[in-house]
């Protein structure tokens, strides 16, 4: 670390520029008393590093923790602090323009509310999404309660709603409950326990909404005109996130760059799970947008973190973070094709000393050991090559074949205490995890286990890295906490189309005792199968769909049954009702009181396909069997 200019203090100036006023106490409540944001429990980050946290990551989380409402330029205002995002407000002609409204309803109404303390109060006249992760677009109804959104419009990236609600519902459980890993939302806020994620904080564990949005941003170069704002956008598909997009403010010389340029190295594949990231295009994004609007800016702001001011400092940023994605990817891909695999390419790899020493790039969210594996994926997938790892035995089965072999599991627990007193810490974790999936009722294994996590946390630059392994250690001497979020509340579902709410049924057959059970269900949806009907874009009344689901050798398939050439065979089962109904019925898990709904056939075949469906487990383990 000694190559780290800590002496630099820029990051701090810019991180205070601007300050209005904070929220004080900085407590955020749900309506039933429970506390779903408190910024204050970070009080401690005033001290000087202690031995149970990398400096450089305690140096990030005192920026980071940093809270309250900050002037960016003359009419542009964020709030950050209040949850793992920043929310950012842009001032019109009549009221204002709010950019990524946080993760919850409750931090987004609260953080409106200490803008309009200071700036009046003033309507909100439109909203963006930037991109079409949770953190950017879960508290719009803190901003715009419902009665409120008539003819406001809602900005975002061709294809955002798509994916903001699919990764809630194909894999996101999963995703959800690694996440509670990852943000460490569980651990207490201490020295020795949580002291950020490195992008920001953690997360809020409020109210997550979606309002949906009525104008696609659809190609680069698209303007559009907001209570007299103007807005050049830039479409960057692929980058952060799937749908994505920056945008410059020319009356302002103002840059948002969304969760594109950020003040650490990001996640290529982050640790919760997600599409693997193209670092190719990103850095060529990147690139783009200093050719489009570097010349015209004087700061630039993102969803996270703190700005940049003056044209030449944003340009050194931008070039970079452009510099930092290629070099991940195009150097990964050199060792690949030289026959390295991705765990040896992650212990060779080594970032420019230009890089290195640059505090914007460190490696506080995403790793470049993680990152450079992710790339290694996205080329070659999970197998590297050598047919030993081919057919290998799941987790347990080959933890009890180890520590036989290794001679019991006294014999490795005392081996692991040796190599972790000599400091080889990575080995011990591997040779005591080998014992825990071994055997879980092992005491001493999860013990020092345990312990070895505990370390591995405190000396981690990374803040996923290090929620992760205390996490672990809570798991291991606790275990498995619950999942704080709910990321899929009714508004969420309500988002989902016909075709997405039919794959969450799928992914939830149990398929083996399916392997006997066919039956055809036709569901005729009228109204407007897409969305939502929202004052702010009504949707126009639509013929009705009919969608077809086959059960079929354990698989529930779906296709839209009125396109030309569908099949004319009748189903089983024919139910003629509206998206609500809809929901109301998988919701409830039948017809019962569903008043309203039309239906010929056996209903009984709707009882047989919920008998097979399995509820996912909210707070399955991670670090053990």
């Amino acid at each position: 670390m000694s190559h780290l200019p800590f002496d630099d203090t820029t990051d701090f100036a810019n991180a205070d520029r601007g300050f209005v006023t904070a929220l004080d106490p900085a407590v955020i409540t749900a309506d039933d008393g429970r506390v779903i944001w408190d910024n204050d429990s970070y009080a401690f980050l005033d001290a000087e590093c202690p031995d149970t946290a990398h400096p450089s990551l305690w140096r990030q989380a005192q920026l980071c923790a940093r809270q309250g409402l900050y002037e960016v330029a003359e009419g542009i205002y964020q709030v950050r602090g209040l949850d793992l995002s920043n929310m950012t407000v842009i001032e019109g002609e009549r009221g204002i323009i709010v950019i990524d409204p946080l993760i919850s309803a409750e931090t987004a109404a609260a953080a409106l509310a200490l803008y309009r303390g200071h700036r009046g109060d003033r309507p909100v006249t439109a909203l963006i999404y930037t991109h079409s992760h949770g953190d950017h677009f879960g508290g719009a109804r803190g901003v715009l309660p419902r009665g409120t959104e008539e003819g406001v419009p809602v900005l975002a990236p061709a294809g955002f709603l798509e994916h903001a609600v699919s990764e809630n519902v194909y894999a996101g459980n999963a995703m959800t409950r690694r996440a509670t890993y990852m943000y460490g939302d569980r651990l207490a806020k201490a020295p020795d326990g949580q002291i950020g994620a490195g992008l920001g904080m953690t997360t809020s564990t409020g109210t997550i909404t979606l309002i949906p949005p009525t104008v696609d941003i659809t190609h680069t170069g698209q303007e559009e005109v907001l209570d007299g704002v103007r807005i050049v956008f830039q479409l960057t598909p692929g980058t952060e996130a799937p749908a994505e997009m920056n945008f410059f403010f020319p009356g302002h010389r103002a840059l948002c760059l969304a969760e594109n340029a950020t003040h650490n190295m990001h996640n290529i594949v982050t640790l919760r799970g997600a599409v693997v990231r193209d670092a190719r295009v990103w850095a060529r994004y990147l690139d783009e947008a200093v050719e489009l609007f570097g010349d015209a800016t004087d700061v630039a702001f993102a969803s996270h973190h703190w700005p940049t001011w003056g044209r030449e400092n944003v340009r050194d940023f931008l070039t970079t973070q452009r510099d930092l994605y290629a070099y991940l990817h195009d150097q990964t891909l050199r060792l690949l094709n030289a026959g390295l695999t991705g765990p040896e390419i992650a212990e060779t790899i080594q970032l420019p000393p230009a890089l290195e020493k640059c505090w914007h790039v460190r490696g506080y969210y995403g790793s470049l050991s993680h990152n450079v594996k992710a790339v290694y994926q996205r080329y070659l997938g999970w197998f590297d090559g050598n047919p030993a790892h081919l057919w290998e035995h799941p987790p347990v089965e080959s933890a009890e074949r180890y520590v036989a072999c290794m001679g019991g599991a006294d014999a490795v627990v005392a081996k692991a205490r040796d190599y972790a007193e000599a400091g080889d810490l990575r080995f011990a974790a591997t040779l005591l995890n080998h014992v825990v999936f071994a055997d879980a009722s092992h005491a001493a294994a999860r013990t020092e286990l345990a312990g070895v996590y505990r370390r591995l946390g405190h000396g981690a630059e990374n803040g996923p890295w290090r929620n992760f392994y205390l996490m672990g250690a809570q798991e291991l001497d606790e275990g498995a906490a619950t999942t704080a979020l709910d990321t899929m509340n009714p508004e969420m579902a309500m988002a989902l189309t016909v075709e997405q709410l039919v794959d969450s049924l799928a992914v939830r057959v149990d398929g083996p005792r399916a392997w006997d059970t066919e039956l055809v269900i036709d569901l005729v949806v009228t109204g407007s199968p897409a969305g939502p009907d929202t004052a702010a874009a009504p949707a126009s009344p639509s013929a009705p769909t009919r969608h077809r689901l086959t059960l079929h050798n354990g698989a529930l398939t779906h296709r839209t049954a009125d396109r030309p050439g569908a099949p004319r065979t009748p189903a089983g089962l024919t139910l003629t009702l509206t998206k609500p109904q809809l929901l109301s019925v998988l919701a409830g898990g039948g017809l019962d009181g569903n008043d309203g709904i039309e239906q010929s056939g056996d209903a009984s075949l709707l009882g047989e396909l919920f008998a097979l469906l399995v509820e996912p487990d909210t707070s399955f383990p991670i670090v053990t069997p």
